[in-house]
């Protein structure tokens, strides 16, 4: 048998052992993507596993995320550090190889995947990102910015939305070195896939502006690596179609569905093993497939040895360009920036979404690697950088990049462009939208990716939009998720925090923005950046009640404080733009802001009232909208709905009981 149809049946059979052993999992894909794994791996992808980092690497996706057992095969073999016990522990606690690949939990993986379709469209993000850092860096004779993405998908990822809306805008893009391998294996959980989804997927493609080259039979390697070769000659992104077979070489479930979820079972595994020629033992590698693919990835290593004295070279020939490429591959924000005064002046009545606008366009001239768009709406969130000029296929110079109406590409390829390194990403929306966007929105967090969200007409204040358009449950949804920041500020001070604190926590941000104006406040500013804290206080050690608010309505509760004032009652203000930052303060700090004696608080907020009920505690109050908007204008909106001094002046003086 040739070494590499021994290596890919190897890789077969080490995959389906890996999800028989922990009784859990899919090795049906795995088993029919191995030629398309070993032409990717071990023929024509950059790689070092020695320096998994190393910044001219080419980027490979597994969109189809529950093919795990494949990449964790591939990377044990390649020798990324993942041993045989790892693959034995597939699945289980503690260990390296979870169910589905996670960024920073396994060496080698590029981003999480398993959500369908979104590593697709993390393929196309990494592809705008090698693009952007090429046209700034590169010089004749010195492509220091030059590698490729490769990215597989399966029927379930071109049924996904957002697949649709990332590779429509990649062909618009002409990512020319983007290659998506589609496993057409046309099976799915419930079965044939011709049950729901019988559409011509090569023409879909073609009509994107990609180049499509259909395969024959999947399992023909050499015919894959034939169809990347000219896919590298192609300006245009290449769909590599590869018929295959689900759970192949396994005589019983090869073509069906039931090689899709469940392992083959021991005695299939065995007839597979038998059928394919390669030895009965568990977790067995052939040690002359160690052997040939060891010797295949030291052309790699050679490749990055010509890339470091190529780099070596460039730094010697444009020192300051080197010099550029260190800073923009830091995460830490430069002195100019960190400590700039004038990031925090800010003068009259403005909308958030104005002061975040201006921001943007600070940051932007002293930090030359921010980048961002917006899903069409760039006028309205105020998120284009003034002279950065527009990125497109014709420039890929340009600082302001265009998603048209595709939130949820728009997030995800965000997160790739944040995990490639070298750029610092913002993207923006209406508030409302970001449900489209939500599960993109998810895994940045899960990764802990530095993405920045800019999230205009951020409430009730919409107006005469009218419901569809005024978000009142996205606040708590979005601070329902584990290490995301959701920052609402209410003048510009503290949108300058909100910012300055989305470029330093290594975190995704979300930055909910008014539409309409708010004044300014003097005892705003960096206290901000702490999440909560008190903006005006009582006249007495103690208050007699406790007022909290974020955003616009953070106003209302500053013209309580003097109502009530005449009325003898002594109230301190709390702004708090940022809940989950409040809470991780120290809890000294915590009830210094809001002392645990003082159980008279009232909260406001445009927003449903559930996540306030920590502040105000039992015998506090908060008043919010727990119902859908209505169309009218916001100023009849807020007075409607009792977003209002008066109702805050009735509230505190109900929990105070007078």
């Amino acid at each position: 048998m040739d070494i590499r149809q021994t290596t890919i049946n190897n890789i077969r059979t080490l995959a389906a052992d890996t999800v028989q052993k922990a009784n859990s999992g899919h090795p049906g894909a795995p088993m029919g993507m191995a030629p398309m794994a070993y032409a990717v791996w071990m023929s024509k992808m950059k790689h070092n596993p020695k320096n998994p980092s190393w910044p001219d690497r080419d980027r490979f996706v597994l969109s189809s995320g529950h093919a795990s057992a494949l990449i964790y095969t591939l990377l044990h073999l390649t020798g990324y550090g993942l041993t045989i016990d790892d693959l034995k522990g597939f699945r289980q606690w503690g260990t390296k190889t979870p169910g589905h690949p996670e960024y920073r939990h396994t060496v080698g993986v590029e981003t999480t995947t398993g959500p369908l379709g979104q590593g697709v469209a993390n393929a196309v993000g990494f592809a705008i990102a090698e693009t952007m850092l090429a046209a700034h860096f590169n010089r004749p004779d010195f492509p220091i910015v030059d590698h490729r993405v490769y990215a597989f998908c399966g029927d379930g990822c071109m049924m996904e939305g957002i697949s649709s809306e990332a590779c429509s805008l990649a062909g618009t893009l002409k990512l020319g070195k983007l290659t998506l391998l589609y496993d057409d294996n046309e099976i799915s959980i419930e079965g044939n896939t011709d049950i729901a989804f019988r559409e011509n997927v090569p023409a879909r493609f073609e009509a994107y502006g990609w180049q499509v080259i259909r395969l024959q039979d999947g399992n023909d390697v050499d015919a894959i690596c034939a169809a990347i070769e000219e896919a590298k000659k192609d300006e245009r992104p290449t769909l590599i179609v590869c018929p295959t077979k689900i759970g192949f070489g396994c005589p019983a479930k090869e073509g069906k569905a039931s090689a899709h979820g469940e392992p083959l079972g021991a005695d299939n595994i065995l007839a597979t093993k038998k059928n394919l020629g390669m030895p009965e033992d568990d977790f067995c590698v052939l040690p002359e497939v160690y052997e040939h693919v060891k010797a295949q990835m030291e052309k790699n290593e050679k490749a990055e040895e010509a890339w470091n004295e190529l780099f070596a070279a460039y730094a010697k020939a444009y020192p300051e360009l080197a010099e550029e490429w260190e800073a923009w591959h830091s995460q830490e924000l430069p002195d100019e920036v960190a400590l700039n005064d004038a990031l925090w002046q800010w003068d009259g009545k403005m909308a958030t979404r104005n002061t975040s606008g201006e921001m943007i366009n600070r940051l932007a001239k002293l930090i030359p690697n921010l980048v961002g768009g917006s899903a069409d709406l760039a006028p309205s969130n105020k998120t284009n950088i003034k002279d950065g000029g527009d990125y497109s296929a014709e420039n890929r110079a340009g600082r302001n990049l265009h998603f048209g109406v595709r939130e949820h590409a728009m997030a995800a390829i965000c997160n790739a462009i944040a995990l490639h390194g070298g750029l610092r990403v913002y993207c923006g929306t209406f508030f409302v939208f970001s449900d489209y966007m939500k599960h993109a929105m998810r895994m940045s967090a899960l990764m802990k990716l530095p993405v920045t969200y800019v999230l205009t007409h951020d409430s009730i204040g919409v107006g005469e939009d009218g419901a569809t358009h005024e978000p009142v449950e996205q606040l708590t949804g979005l601070r329902a998720v584990p290490d995301m920041l959701v920052f609402r500020p209410a003048d510009g001070k503290e949108t300058t925090a909100a910012w300055l604190t989305a470029l330093t926590a290594g975190l995704p941000t979300c930055l909910i923005l008014t539409r309409q104006n708010l004044p300014q406040y003097e005892t705003s500013g960096c206290e901000a950046m702490k999440g909560g804290y008190i903006l005006a206080d009582s006249d007495k050690e103690t208050p007699d009640v406790v007022l909290m608010a974020s955003g616009s309505e953070v106003e209302q509760m500053m013209g309580a404080k003097e109502e009530l004032k005449k009325d003898g009652i002594d109230a301190r203000v709390v702004s708090m733009p940022c809940m989950e930052l409040f809470l991780k303060q120290p809890k000294e700090y915590q009830d210094k802001v809001i002392p645990p004696c003082v159980r008279a608080r009232v909260s406001m907020e445009a927003g449903v009232t559930m996540p306030w009920y920590r502040f105000t505690g039992l015998d506090g109050k908060a008043i919010g909208i727990d119902h859908f908007g209505a169309s009218a204008p916001y100023s009849v909106l807020f007075k409607e709905f009792g977003f209002t001094v008066e109702n805050a002046v009735k509230a505190a003086k109900e929990v105070v009981g007078k």
